[in-house]
């Protein structure tokens, strides 16, 4: 079988660590508060000079360095992001320039918290058709230039961070899935009419102007979230995104050596766990210290594993993410 397969996983976080204290000195909030509600106890911020794809192309470099290959050997960029360097070209296009890999083609992804599965997909479906051989996917985010660090924005705010995770994938032949690194199968979900639970309404073009001081004085420049109807949808859809792909490959939960979820809160992952029977030994979570970093979350995740040693070759990965869209997925992938 004519597969796509990982070959080197690599991340990236800011060194300026924000902690929950450190967020109740701006807003009305405590250590406990966040803790008891999401799990986190710090994030990253970047200083004010970096910018998105400065963080996508450390990871870049580290996933590069994970697989033993040059810069040269990439003939696709893939980069899944919410918050781009500037709104248009797209961070493929900046990054690609950073790489100096000129030709190759450079796709973004804005699916937010689900960005890095639907790039896998992508990936994996342009070498699996034979139009790339080496396709560099990353996912990379910066949010602590965009919240609301008031109290009026205090509950999304205190659930984001800076970070960014890469990974590259390459054409395989599978002789025995079994035990042949190869990425199983990707599967794909999303509802718009869920749209407005989770956005940031301004600026844009379904203005009369894209920008305007009544927009910023409106606050919609900020992210906005209905964090019950964020909550139920995740719950749900996560949990059943790995069950279809589960099915699809003829497995049962049992089989899954490492599960990664999508690092937005705590009590979602745990009761997405709990629908699907998996147990915390084997569930990787990287929430506490690096918080919601969307696109990046599941690279993030699969590179501490590996360095870990939690993550080897041969290992069944199931990951699923659940973000703005509402978009939903997940993978399952022979490390």
């Amino acid at each position: 079988m004519h597969r796509s397969r990982f070959i080197g996983i690599g991340s990236y976080l800011p060194p300026r660590v924000v902690t929950n204290d450190d967020l109740a000195e701006m807003m009305d909030t405590s250590d406990e508060w966040i803790k008891t509600r999401s799990g986190i106890s710090e994030r990253r911020w970047v200083e004010p000079d970096v910018t998105t794809t400065d963080l996508g192309l450390k990871a870049a470099d580290a996933a590069l360095d994970s697989a033993g290959l040059d810069r040269s050997d990439i003939d696709m960029i893939v980069f899944a992001t919410l918050s781009p360097d500037h709104e248009f070209p797209g961070n493929a296009c900046f990054l690609q320039a950073k790489l100096d890999l000129p030709g190759i083609p450079a796709i973004d992804v804005r699916q937010q918290c689900t960005g890095f599965v639907y790039a896998t997909s992508i990936a994996d479906a342009m070498i699996r058709a034979g139009n790339a051989s080496t396709v560099l996917v990353v996912g990379a985010e910066i949010h602590s230039k965009g919240l609301d660090l008031t109290t009026r924005g205090r509950d999304v705010s205190v659930l984001f961070g800076d970070g960014a995770g890469a990974a590259v994938m390459q054409a395989t032949e599978v002789s025995d899935p079994a035990v042949d690194s190869h990425v199983l199968s990707t599967h794909l979900h999303a509802d718009g009419a869920f749209a407005e639970a989770l956005w940031l309404p301004a600026p844009g073009m379904a203005y009369e102007k894209f920008s305007t001081s009544a927009q910023l004085e409106a606050g919609l420049q900020y992210p906005q979230m209905d964090g019950r109807a964020v909550f139920v949808n995740a719950v749900t859809r996560m949990p059943e995104a790995v069950e279809e792909a589960l099915a699809a490959n003829d497995l049962t939960a049992d089989d899954i050596d490492v599960f990664v979820f999508h690092q937005a809160n705590m009590r979602i992952i745990e009761a997405a766990a709990h629908r699907l029977g998996a147990p915390a030994d084997k569930i990787v979570n990287t929430i506490d210290h690096t918080a919601n970093t969307t696109a990046a979350t599941l690279p993030i995740c699969l590179d501490e594993a590996a360095k870990s040693g939690r993550l080897e070759a041969g290992m069944l990965v199931a990951a699923a993410a659940f973000g703005s869209g509402f978009t939903w997925g997940s993978m399952i992938i022979r490390w």
